[in-house]
């Protein structure tokens, strides 16, 4: 009987938490994002549009709003969040339903039926950014030293930091070289911070790093 009663306030809590936010409505919302990130989140143009599916939802909270008061710049991203476009509960949802999104992270397999873009479109789902080079144990002092905290061992983020792994390392490397120029804020108030004190090769070598983390199942 108490073993029951447990499961019943388990379900109720489960229940309440998925409740918390209206996935559906952040589904339809989507609609819109997807045509630069698509349905699924999972990005586009190799890394011209960031993946958003399995991001932190705070984090995607955090960036949407920043878009909206212009503390980050995006002109592409202007229209859409702007107050009457996107407030607050409908960056709640649509950032909760992106968060909830899973994708796969082992390769499809194909039939032989499949044509070449049901293949790519397959294959672009898949969550593993294909390796790039760069000195791994160089790569994974620093992560280790630097990055862990906020982004966390396995790269998923944690809170109001965003999740590395399975994104494009060609956005990551863009956004990198924001920071460094001061044109997009990093966790510091002031320009500079911790990215203004690494080479170029070391920011390479994390990046390399990353990839190598990324866990197939």
């Amino acid at each position: 009987m108490r073993i029951r009663f447990l499961l019943s306030l388990l379900a109720l809590s489960i229940s309440g938490f998925a409740g918390a936010q209206n996935l559906e409505k952040g589904k339809e919302i989507n609609a819109t994002c997807a045509g630069c990130h698509s349905d699924l989140g999972q990005g586009g143009s190799r890394g011209e549009y960031p993946r958003l599916a399995g991001q932190q939802v705070k984090y995607l909270e955090s960036q949407l709003k920043a878009f909206r008061a212009r503390t980050r710049v995006n002109i592409p991203m202007y229209p859409y969040t702007q107050e009457r476009e996107l407030p607050n509960e409908d960056i709640k949802d649509v950032s909760a339903y992106l968060a909830s999104i899973e994708l796969p992270t082992k390769w499809p397999v194909f039939k032989d039926t499949d044509d070449a873009l049901t293949r790519l479109t397959l294959t672009e789902r898949v969550m593993i950014i294909p390796r790039v080079t760069g000195n791994l144990p160089n790569g994974e002092a620093i992560y280790q030293k630097k990055c862990v905290t906020c982004h966390g061992k396995t790269g998923m983020g944690r809170g109001m930091f965003p999740m590395l792994v399975g994104q494009y390392t060609s956005y990551l490397k863009r956004q990198m070289e924001k920071y460094v120029k001061g044109e997009r804020p990093h966790d510091e108030e002031d320009v500079g911070g911790m990215l203004n004190a690494l080479k170029e090769e070391d920011m390479q070598d994390i990046l390399a790093y990353i990839t190598s983390i990324q866990e197939q199942q």
